[in-house]
Formats: C-alpha cells, structure tokens, sequence
C-alpha cells in the first residue's frame, strides 16, 4: 500500500463517517431522560407524529434534566417529556413551595424568555419518594421521611440515584429539610436500584411514584409528612416554535394507574419500548396486551441493528481519520526534533487516560452540543497516542543511513519523507492505527450517553430497564465490529509491510 493510496483511504473514511449523521432527512427531534417511563413517552410523541404523517426521530436517553434542558436551548432538540416541579425547581430555579405548585399557565410565563413552553399535560404525577423493604420499615417503626430522621439506624446504606444526589429539588435539599444525618452513599442508576434494595445491597432508594417495581416488591414508599416534594405532572417541554397541536390527542390520556401498567410492560415484562407505545395508540386506553419477553437472538437482529451500526462506524471511522491527521504529523514533528518528543508523548499520553464521561461531559460544555460532535472529539483524543507513539517509533526504526543517502542525491526533506521514511514505517504505523481502530469501537460505546447513537444506545436502555438480553444486544454486535475491525487492520498491515525475498544460498549452475 503506498502513502498516497493510505491518504485517499482515510480521506474517504473522513468523509464516511462525517456525511453519515446528515443522511437523515430533516424530523422534529424527541429527547428522552434514561429511564422507563422517559423512554416510553418519547416512542409515544414520535409515533403520535409519525401516525400524523410528520417526520420525527426519537433521540432516546440522552441523559439527565440538565443535558436535556441545554440540548432544547440550542434547538439540537425540539420536545422532551418534563415533570412541572423539575421545570421549576431545576430549569427555573423558584424554590418557594408556593412557586412549585404553580398553574402551567404562570410556569409558561416564566418558560417565555427562554424561548419555552410546558403543554400537552399528560395526565398524571410521577413525585419523587424514599422507598425501604417493607420488612425493614416495618421492624424500624419507619412509615414517614420524619420518621427516617429520628429512627434511622447508624450505617443506614443508601443507594441514591446520580441525578437525585444532584438535583435541587433531590438529596441536598431534602436532607437540610428533614435533619437527615445519614450519607446518600455511592450513586446507583435507577434501573438498578430495585434490584440492589431486593437483595440487601442498599437499605433505601429514591423511587417514582409511577415506577412499575412498586406494584410487585414489598417495597415501602415513605410519605412526605412535611410536604417537600412538589407535584410532578408530567407534560412536554418543547421550544416555542413547535407546534404541539398535533401532539393535543395525548393530553389526559395516561393517568397514573395507566403509565404505572405502561412501565410494567416494558420494564418487566421485556418489551420493546417502541411496541408498548404502538400497542397503547392502536387500543386506545386500555393497556397494551401482554406479549411473551423477546429473547436474547430478536433483541440482538431487530430492525435497529443497521442503523446503530452504522451510526457506530461513522463515529469510529470519522474520529480516526481525523486522528491520523492531526497524530502523524506530530509522530513526524517528534521524530525530526527529538526535543519536541517527550512533551508530545507526555500530552497524549495524558488525554489517554482522562475518564470518558468526565471527557463528554467537559466537551458538552466546550461545544456547547450534544450528540455527534463531542463524541466525535472524545473518541478523536483517545485515538492520538497509539498513532503518535507508532508513528515516531516505526521512524526511528528507519536506518540512518537511508535518508542520508537520498539527502546525499539531491533528495529534499519532504522526498525522503514521502519515499522512503513513511513507506518503510508504514507497518508500525498501521499496527498503531489497528490500536486505535479497535479501542474507539468499544469507546464508541459510551457515546449513546450523550445521543450520538451507536450501538451503546440498547446498553443504555439495557440499563434504564435492567434488562440482560437487551445490554448483551448491544455488547455482543459491539464486540464482533472490534474483531471484524481487528482482522481489517490486519490485512492492511500485511498489505503495508514490505515483501520479504527469499535469501537463502543461491543454487550453483
């Protein structure tokens, strides 16, 4: 393979994988939060547009309150499902209790400078509340969060969600307001929390009154005797400009018991999203019919799989060509100026080890974006160093006496490089490329927590759910692309590497 041809392939690759996310014709995009009840009024709202005939996508579980809310400012959304008391507590910031009970109408007021708007009232109220095993709120006494404070034993182990840990109107406030004296504990995903609470990993969780866990564990809800939890009624936030008449049909028509019997299908009864919402808007409002749980073979070859896949090599693809531009020239920069090489491999090496979520979450905030362009610079830094460090070590293996040669014929510097020093470091070049290739494959994972999509979207709703068959969906695919990519890499390594003679004893006549 020679340097120009490796050039035009990664320019192609380049190409590939930065068209591939504008291929989709323009939809009103739908955002939902990582859990149950989120995941289900987004298919919902999407499939309420698309039986109108109006282009929508639903970019599921993007993330918490804070990403969605920022993703509908910058219009990279259009409707997402919100509860009243997050809109005034977190979006807005009003914490007085008079504030929080406030009428849609005054909260469109206030949402109106944002360019926002809260209708299409669904009909319930999902509120936050602490949950214990019925057993152990019973043996404590424990019926009221009051009752928490005062009888709580030392060493009580929460497992609190991140977001609740977080929020203003979560762990922070709730603690300064009941005298809680016991620590929220390590944050626990909220798809994982009943389980964890079943087997006595964790003594008390944060719960959603319209949770589907709650009408099958013996779970108690401690009630709110001191009023701290506003009222959750669930609507759509949308951005001013979208027109929710279309979307008017859902008002009213999930009261809790209804959006209670929704969750269970989806979370304990295994099926998809998308089929629970379809089978809710073609039976009106009685519940969708059970249906048998899909297995792990349909999770993993339902109709998803070519999009996310492909969704999943644009991310690869895109981020390595564009560490290829930006990596060999500084492999190359290092080789010729051996100053320059201890701070270069220093740098990367650093980036390498940055977190993956902490590197999401500080590029959300450089770009101000979400979805393809910070994954897209994520998975770009944690291709550098493999391409930089083989880079300048398959320059450093090229004979000294090579390049002086061709210097010593008239050759200039860029000759030497492009003829000789790149051809002859092309195989060590290559193995790093194979590196980065295969670690950005099962990064690219981490994308689907910020809406880039890929196959890390059905880990994600894996999660949200606790569901085993639908994570490995998602984690099998993803491994068989990091081999497939492994044995690619490894063709264009052999095609790189020079052909080796034979050099045995020549025959005599």
């Amino acid at each position: 393979m020679t340097i120009p041809l490796l050039w035009r392939w990664l320019v192609a690759l380049w190409l590939l994988g930065c068209t591939a996310p504008a291929i989709a014709v323009p939809a009103l995009q739908v955002g939902s939060k990582r859990f149950t009840e989120s995941y289900l009024i987004g298919e919902l709202v999407t499939q309420t547009l698309t039986r109108q005939g109006i282009a929508a996508e639903h970019r599921q579980g993007l993330g918490n309150t804070s990403i969605l809310a920022a993703a509908l400012l910058q219009g990279q959304i259009d409707v997402y499902p919100e509860y009243t008391g997050t809109i005034v507590r977190e979006l807005l910031k009003r914490d007085s209790p008079a504030d929080a009970q406030a009428p849609l109408a005054q909260i469109n007021t206030w949402l109106a400078p944002l360019g926002l708007k809260a209708a299409v009232p669904l009909g319930f109220n999902n509120s936050y509340g602490l949950a214990m095993r019925e057993a152990d709120a019973a043996r404590l006494g424990i019926a009221t969060l009051s009752d928490l404070a005062a009888k709580a034993p030392a060493g009580l182990r929460a497992g609190l969600s991140h977001e609740f840990q977080a929020r203003a109107d979560g762990w922070p406030a709730l603690q300064r307001h009941y005298g809680l004296t016991f620590a929220p504990g390590n944050g626990l995903d909220h798809g994982l929390a009943y389980q964890a609470l079943a087997a006595g990993q964790v003594a008390l969780i944060d719960v959603y009154t319209t949770d589907a866990q709650l009408a099958r564990q013996s779970v108690r809800v401690l009630r709110d005797d001191r009023g701290f939890f506003p009222r959750y009624d669930a609507v759509l936030l949308m951005r001013t400009a979208v027109d929710d008449r279309p979307l008017r049909r859902l008002a009213g028509r999930l009261p809790e018991a209804q959006m209670i019997r929704l969750n269970a299908a989806a979370e304990l009864d295994g099926q998809p999203f998308a089929a629970v919402a379809r089978g809710f808007l073609q039976a009106g409002a009685t519940p969708p019919p059970a249906a048998a749980p899909q297995g792990l073979m349909a999770r993993l070859w339902a109709p998803d799989l070519g999009r996310l896949l492909a969704q999943h090599l644009a991310l690869v693809l895109a981020s390595l060509a564009l560490a290829v531009a930006v990596a060999v020239p500084l492999g190359i920069a290092a080789h010729r100026r051996p100053r320059l090489a201890g701070p270069v491999m220093a740098v990367v090496g650093l980036l390498q080890t940055l977190p993956s979520l902490a590197l999401l979450a500080f590029l959300i905030a450089a770009t101000g974006r979400i979805g393809f362009a910070p994954a897209l610079l994520a998975l770009f830094v944690y291709a550098l160093l493999p391409i930089v460090r083989n880079t300048h070590a398959g320059l450093q293996a090229v004979p000294a006496g090579l390049p002086q040669a061709a210097l010593a014929l008239g050759f200039t510097r860029r000759q030497v490089l492009r003829a000789i020093e790149l051809p002859l470091a092309l195989p060590t070049l290559m193995a790093g490329l194979k590196t980065a290739a295969v670690t950005n494959v099962g990064t690219a994972t981490v994308a689907a927590f910020v809406g880039a999509g890929g196959l890390g979207e059905r880990i994600v709703a894996g999660l949200a759910v606790n569901d085993t068959a639908l994570m490995l969906a998602g984690a099998l695919p993803a491994a068989a692309l990091a081999v497939v990519v492994q044995l690619v890499f490894d063709a264009l390594e052999r095609a790189a590497s020079p052909r080796r003679h034979d050099t045995g004893p020549a025959r005599s006549r």
